[in-house]
């Protein structure tokens, strides 16, 4: 027994004493992982073989370095294009329209029944910094001009093409800012913001002529003493948002952005909109809108235009009131003094449908008696999305004519109003 343990312990020792031998020797074991190789070797053997393997690495990567490359070539492009489309906005607003009525006129009326393109807008926008950016909207319209051979055909023009400056807010001014080049005349701006349904046709003084909604000049806006909380521009509206009101001013070539100037005068423009009581009716809003300038001819007969506007905005409802009285208009077609008034209304009772209605009484010639006209307008919206975005619109349009002998305007209308 004592034997047998004697012989176990010298035969350890002679097993350390032999590996502790090789190592003096200088000979390291190596461990392979590959399948089929032997599970360990000394170091001369082993070397031949690591060189191998780095050899093949060494290749691999040769082998991947074109498209390792071409990847990082790729990451830094699109980051270049990422960069350069920092600030860029791209806003399309279009309105599709089915058509079925009849024109008013003295031989009895013309009747018409027709799908159309009322109108398409594209805008690219761009933020250079905080205080500067850019717009330029494209106006896509059907051409109306029976002597011309692009009777009936698309064209497409510039609607809006300006430098915007901003500035911080100063005493009772607050975002205020200025638009240079083919900008927003002052009234439109705000009325279509208040009355969504541009694309059942033009507003008031639009629709009568008296003018459109952009022109070559200088543009002046501002909200007044702060804006209205994040409730109210939630749930009524989140324009011209002033808690105090707002304002526009500008100058102006005078014959808007569809026609070149055909003199050398200048129009002057403004609105000032007074929120009297924020805090205990605050979608109620009294505006004055003013013009002062010249027809736009070589005659250049007087144009002035004086509109008093009152607004409620609810989160189910909305009504307006607006006077007019003036001479002449911005095409220069005539120095009559003129008048007339307009009501609107819109009531929400379910975030996917409207209720509008409209009523407008002009005088082109106060000095006729005879020939005044009413419209009237009814409707039912439906919308698809976010309100007063994408909708659906059918509505029914008249105008009854008081000249002796003129036929009325009928019109039934099915449009579809694309806007993102």
């Amino acid at each position: 027994m004592k034997k047998s343990l004697l012989t176990y312990i010298v035969g350890f020792c002679c097993l350390l004493l032999s590996a502790g031998t090789l190592a003096a020797a200088g000979n390291t074991y190596t461990l392979l992982t590959e399948p089929g190789e032997k599970g360990i070797q000394t170091k001369q053997e082993a070397t031949p073989v690591m060189q191998v393997k780095e050899t093949e690495k060494t290749a691999q990567y040769e082998e991947q370095k074109p498209t390792l490359e071409s990847a990082s070539e790729f990451n830094k492009d699109l980051e270049r294009i990422v960069k350069a489309l920092k600030g860029f906005k791209l806003g399309g607003l279009w309105y599709l329209s089915y058509q079925n009525g009849q024109t008013g006129n003295t031989s009895g009326g013309s009747d018409f029944n027709q799908f159309v393109i009322k109108r398409g807008y594209v805008t690219l926008e761009k933020e250079f910094s905080s205080w500067f950016s850019a717009r330029v909207t494209t106006d896509i319209t059907t051409v109306n001009d029976p002597t011309s051979n692009l009777n009936g055909s698309l064209s497409v023009r510039i609607k809006y093409l300006y430098g915007q400056f901003t500035a911080p807010d100063v005493l009772f001014l607050t975002k205020p800012s200025v638009e240079f080049g083919v900008v927003h005349m002052p009234w439109l701006h705000f009325e279509e913001q208040l009355n969504y349904y541009r694309f059942q046709d033009t507003m008031f003084l639009e629709r009568n002529g008296t003018f459109n909604s952009a022109d070559m000049g200088i543009t002046f806006h501002s909200l007044f003493g702060g804006v209205m909380d994040e409730d109210y521009q939630k749930n009524v509206n989140s324009a011209w948002a002033g808690r105090y009101g707002s304002i526009e001013a500008g100058v102006y070539n005078g014959g808007g952005y569809a026609a070149s100037e055909q003199n050398q005068n200048k129009v002057v423009e403004g609105r000032l909109t007074v929120r009297p009581l924020p805090d205990i009716i605050p979608g109620l809003q009294l505006t004055y809108f003013g013009l002062t300038g010249k027809g736009n001819t070589a005659q250049e007969p007087d144009w002035n235009v004086n509109l008093g506007f009152v607004s409620f905005e609810h989160k189910y409802v909305v009504l307006t009131g607006q006077y007019y009285w003036g001479k002449g208009n911005q095409a220069g077609a005539d120095q009559n003094n003129k008048e007339g008034y307009s009501f609107f209304a819109e009531l929400k009772p379910h975030k996917k449908f409207s209720v509008i209605g409209r009523f407008d009484h002009f005088d082109p010639n106060t000095n006729n008696a005879k020939d005044e006209n009413d419209r009237y307008i009814a409707g039912i919206a439906y919308h698809i999305d976010k309100q007063h975005q994408n909708m659906i619109l059918l509505d029914y349009d008249t105008v009854q004519y008081k000249q002796p002998g003129k036929s009325d305007d009928n019109r039934v209308q099915l449009t579809l109003q694309v806007a993102f």
